[in-house]
């Protein structure tokens, strides 16, 4: 008895703090906060983008917190199990008084106290009792009558259900809870802490995923994904987890067949749906087809299958490979989302091919900032660069199919790629456009290599290799010196000098671009002097790239040229295009010649049975909020003695609705008149 007197007031603290209203609002406040952070951070995405996302020292202090995947976070569901266990303690507590009020009608209330009521009034001729029944019957009121000796009282109520309004409201939160604790997947973060199970960090094929990182088809709840291509099938989903991943069984199989898509007059997408199978696992029959869309999904055995995404399913890619280095070509046959072994210039690389995407809305109007044709350091190749750049703040096009991959050299280093099939038209000029980047969070940077008449990168290639070879830079000179000398730009004295000077800028040009000249004239040139050497310079590369076009078309046995305003063009694109592929960082350029395309959709597979408990209690809030906001609990007593009639009124609120309904019931009972501060009221 000792030991159990000593204990009991610490159980009874426990008690009483668990059930107080401060714990269930403080641990209410936190749920509010960290719903407020599941909401604005997207949930349960790779590890891997969070850390392009934030960085290193971020996601270090975001990680441990959980706040990745607040809702499964074990704290998250630690603090909804006490939430669970302090509201039912408060209604577990509170539960015998709100009933108790609830059914009570306070019959034995004194007349003393009666009169401590505000709302009361007297009067000293006695009513009939049959008189004031009748008028509760017609006002609504329940009422119970009780006799002493020679007095009368009738306790009448309205509006109990006021009181039930605190209990739906407390169990609406339990309810709530309970059903965020089967959707939060309780089961499973206990395998998980008790070493059961352990998500697969490897990239290994699924049949060799073992058993402790697979979840079996009873699974209580989950939300997964997977990617079908049109014609195959899938049993299982994947579940995200931190670093690695579950496989998830499915009681069934999903098989696709056929992928729609509509698209708006300026290709974005405006329908895309999924025509499905789902199969027995035992017999491979159809038990059930469908079509699924965004927001229609179809119900299969308790799990929910979502149109999600749609994408590339392997397409098989024509390519045509130049080389850069040589001028050659030679065709490159593979598949999207494949890996393919390459040797250029002597050096082993890795071509890793990533989706094919058919339709590529873009804003070409302003080139990314930190491009190459935007951030060019040299003064030279902004000036060249921007009498070509797109003149319009914003220019959204749908530059048709478009293949992203990486080449990836021996020793590890990758340069992602972002090539498009169809010509980019601007202002009566066609290119071909080549996206590239070095890191992942950074914009692609494009180059736009000028197309000839047949629509053809050909005529760019032989420009550049002519442009580049250092032997031909004394023949190109000349020719441009003798056309100076001959257009009176120059005199007959001073055309060896120019010669000179231009197989210069030939030469700087060969070797870094118009970056290289301008490195060139920050060395040679003093500050003073350097900027009208500069437009010398570019004039003169201006004039020797007709002279160049002119050698690499005789050197392939091809008419000239014609110089109009179109070619002028295209040799002043093809000075930027070939200064800027000097930073390319690929020996080849790969242009897409021809696909045959294989859709794939991408489905989410759900099974939440915590989400109609949560409706439930969100039916039960609803109710509570309206018992107690939207119904006054009013209670009435008529007092009859030999002394007279006593008529008091109270209400859960008092409001002027309570003045003016004691003022019609003294009218009406009583037959007084209200007082001027009632009338008022």
């Amino acid at each position: 008895m000792t030991q159990a007197s000593r204990h009991l007031p610490f159980r009874r603290a426990l008690f009483d703090l668990l059930s107080s209203m401060r714990f269930a609002i403080s641990l209410l406040t936190i749920l509010a906060i960290a719903s407020i952070i599941g909401t604005v951070l997207k949930q349960n995405e790779p590890y891997v983008n969070y850390r392009v996302e934030f960085g290193e020292f971020w996601f270090s202090i975001f990680q441990p917190l959980g706040l990745f995947d607040v809702y499964h976070a074990s704290w998250f569901l630690v603090i909804l199990t006490f939430l669970v266990v302090s509201t039912s303690l408060c209604i577990w507590r509170h539960w015998p008084g709100v009933v108790r009020d609830f059914k009570g009608y306070r019959e034995k209330a004194s007349l003393n106290s009666l009169r401590l009521i505000s709302h009361h009034t007297e009067q000293a001729k006695r009513l009939e009792t049959s008189a004031i029944e009748s008028y509760l019957q017609r006002e609504g009121y329940r009422y119970k009558i009780r006799h002493e000796g020679d007095t009368t009282l009738l306790a009448a109520k309205k509006g109990s259900w006021q009181k039930l309004g605190y209990l739906f409201a407390h169990l609406a939160i339990v309810v709530i809870c309970i059903g965020g604790l089967m959707d939060g997947n309780l089961p499973l973060k206990l395998l998980e802490t008790f070493g059961l199970k352990a998500p697969e960090v490897r990239d290994i094929p699924q049949s060799q995923i073992p058993a402790i990182s697979r979840l079996e088809s009873n699974n209580l709840s989950f939300r997964g994904n997977v990617t079908l291509s049109e014609g195959s099938s899938a049993s299982v989903v994947f579940l995200n987890a931190g670093n690695g991943y579950f496989v998830q069984e499915l009681p069934f199989a999903l098989k696709l067949k056929k992928f729609h898509i509509e698209h708006y007059s300026t290709g974005m997408p405006k329908l895309f749906a999924s025509d499905i199978d789902v199969l027995d696992l035992q017999s491979g029959k159809v038990i059930q087809s469908g079509t699924v869309k965004v927001n229609h999904p179809l119900i299969v055995d308790g799990v929910a299958i979502y149109q999600a995404s749609f994408g590339d399913g392997g397409s098989g890619l024509e390519f045509m490979q130049w080389d850069l280095a040589s001028g050659k070509t030679s065709p490159l046959n593979t598949r999207s989302q494949t890996n393919q072994a390459l040797t250029l210039a002597g050096r082993q690389y890795q071509l890793e091919v990533g989706d094919l995407r058919p339709f590529n809305i873009e804003d070409l109007g302003k080139p990314a900032e930190g491009s190459t044709s935007a951030v060019a350091v040299d003064k030279l190749q902004e000036r060249l660069a921007s009498a070509q750049a797109v003149t319009s703040s914003k220019n959204l096009r749908n530059l048709g199919p478009m293949v992203q991959f990486k080449l990836r050299d021996d020793t590890g280093q990758a340069v992602e790629y972002q090539n498009y099939m169809a010509p980019f038209f601007e202002n009566g000029a066609s290119y071909f456009m080549t996206g590239i980047r070095r890191e992942v969070s950074a914009p692609f940077s494009f180059v736009r290599i000028p197309l000839d008449s047949d629509n053809q990168i050909a005529s760019f290639i032989r420009l550049r290799q002519t442009l580049l070879d250092p032997s031909l830079h004394a023949e190109i000179a000349r020719r441009t010196a003798a056309k100076a000398q001959a257009g009176g730009g120059v005199s007959a004295q001073s055309q060896a000098q120019f010669a000179e000077v231009t197989q210069t800028v030939l030469s700087q040009f060969a070797q870094g671009g118009l970056p290289a000249i301008d490195r060139f004239l920050a060395e040679k040139v003093p500050d003073d002097k350097r900027q009208a050497v500069a437009q010398t310079y570019l004039k003169v590369l201006q004039g020797a790239v007709i002279d160049a076009m002119d050698v690499a078309t005789g050197r392939a046995g091809l008419p000239q040229l014609p110089m109009n305003e179109a070619n002028y063009r295209f040799l002043m694109d093809s000075l930027v295009a070939t200064s800027q592929l000097f930073d390319y960082g690929s020996p080849i350029v790969l242009q897409l010649n021809g696909f045959n395309e294989v859709k794939a959709s991408g489905f989410q597979l759900t099974r939440s049975p915590g989400k109609n408990v949560v409706y439930l209690g969100s039916l039960l809030l609803i109710l509570g909020v309206f018992c107690m906001f939207y119904i006054r609990d009013n209670r009435l007593w008529v007092h009859l003695s030999e002394q007279g009639t006593l008529l008091a009124m109270s209400s859960n609120r008092k409001t002027p609705d309570l003045d003016r309904e004691f003022a019609r019931h003294q009218q009406q009972l009583l037959g007084q008149k209200p007082t001027e501060q009632e009338s008022d009221a």
